[in-house]
């Protein structure tokens, strides 16, 4: 089973399962940072929410109308390999979110026996 770091200091570990228990409890906001075509292409973790990585600053800031990220959740990211989720979980910790928790590629949700459906 696979474990994974918030970003910035902190020794939190959170597994796939996990993950998949809070988001469909909406206890923690999933959100996939590959761009539409590449998850329309291969799916995306059950629960996700996709939000492209070049739109995140203007989705995720909470002074911004429109803001579809929400306040006050733990935040998981994901995206193909793991280096646009680092950047994502990044940005969002600068907005203030937190924990944020960069879970690598696609494949790593998979692998960790999370469920990938059509998008």
């Amino acid at each position: 089973m696979f474990s994974f770091f918030p970003t910035g200091a902190g020794a939190q570990r959170i597994d796939i399962a996990e993950i998949a228990r809070e988001v469909a409890s909406e206890r923690m906001v999933l959100i996939d940072v590959r761009e539409f075509a590449e998850a329309k292409a291969s799916g995306v973790a059950e629960g996700a929410r996709v939000i492209p990585l070049s739109l995140l600053p203007l989705k995720a800031d909470p002074r911004q109308p429109g803001c579809e990220v929400p306040q006050g959740l733990p935040i998981a990211v994901y995206c193909a390999s793991g280096g646009r989720s680092g950047m994502a979980a990044d940005a969002l910790t600068r907005l203030g979110y937190g924990p944020v928790y960069n879970l690598g590629g696609l494949r790593d949700w998979a692998a960790g026996g999370g469920r990938v459906v059509a998008y």
